[in-house]
């Protein structure tokens, strides 16, 4: 094996944005051309919500094509599960995006789905692409150059930075996620950091059955595929590539390169 593929880590069928992922190259290249990517298919959905760099003042509605900041009462549910209900005008709703007020966007250049709810202190900078049914969590630092997919979590405290999260994919509380990729309903355990520089800054290189792999980044975390788990407090170094089911435990430290399928990384064995 010469490289790893984004098919071989995930199922895109259901992703919107699979054309993130460049034909017949290494998977990490979607971090290489992501800005690109989001510029080009980024559509605001955020102009004319109010300040910008600064608190929104009140919460905002954003239904059928507009901003509401009144005629509305928030009901309240699941973001994920598609159960989060607002009434607009007597019109109830799972459809509508809900901005907190209290959250911060810092330019226009974020695009979020319907039933989307972005809590308050919240701090999301452009080029972001958030998808449907996604929860923002108070406290959440969105730093840019990020995708996310449908039914996310970005959670309290947690700081993400050019990094894709395709559907389902959760980092719920005091995560770090640094150019990194999540797969399809892959969950992060409180205190999770995906370390994306290594101490010397050297060129990550990802090893292979065919030997070491320049990938020409300085800055790589983790790449994880569909339905893993990683506990709490877990430490994963840069260029930690992980198969599809695979476990680690809580407080593990993971060093870098691939691991197959269902592995099983730290705890007892």
């Amino acid at each position: 094996m010469e490289s790893i593929y984004a098919p071989m880590l995930f199922d895109l069928e259901g992703f919107a944005h699979r054309d993130v992922f460049p034909a017949d190259q290494p998977v990490w290249e979607a971090l290489s051309g992501l800005k690109k990517y989001l510029e080009e298919h980024l559509v605001s959905s955020i102009k004319g919500v109010g300040l910008y760099g600064a608190p929104l003042p009140k919460t905002v509605v954003l239904f059928g094509g507009k901003v509401w900041f009144d005629g509305f009462e928030i009901l309240g549910g699941d973001p994920t599960k598609g159960t989060f209900r607002v009434r607009v005008r007597g019109e109830e709703t799972t459809e509508a995006t809900v901005l907190y007020g209290g959250c911060v966007f810092m330019d226009t250049a974020v695009q979020l789905g319907k039933g989307t709810v972005v809590e308050p202190g919240a701090l999301i900078k452009g080029p972001t692409v958030i998808g449907s049914g996604t929860e923002v969590r108070q406290g959440a630092y969105i730093r840019g150059t990020c995708l996310v997919g449908d039914r996310c979590v970005v959670g309290h405290t947690t700081e993400v930075k050019s990094s894709i999260f395709l559907n389902g994919a959760k980092a719920g509380h005091f995560a770090y996620v640094g150019d990194s990729i999540l797969g399809n309903n892959v969950n992060l355990g409180a205190g999770t950091k995906l370390a994306n520089l290594k101490i010397k800054g050297n060129v990550i290189r990802i090893w292979t059955d065919g030997g070491a792999v320049d990938t020409g980044r300085r800055k790589l975390g983790a790449i994880i595929g569909d339905g893993t788990e990683i506990g709490c407090n877990a430490v994963t170094n840069p260029g930690t590539i992980l198969g599809k089911q695979c476990l680690v435990f809580p407080l593990a430290s993971v060093p870098a390169g691939i691991y197959t399928e269902r592995s099983r990384v730290g705890g007892r064995q």
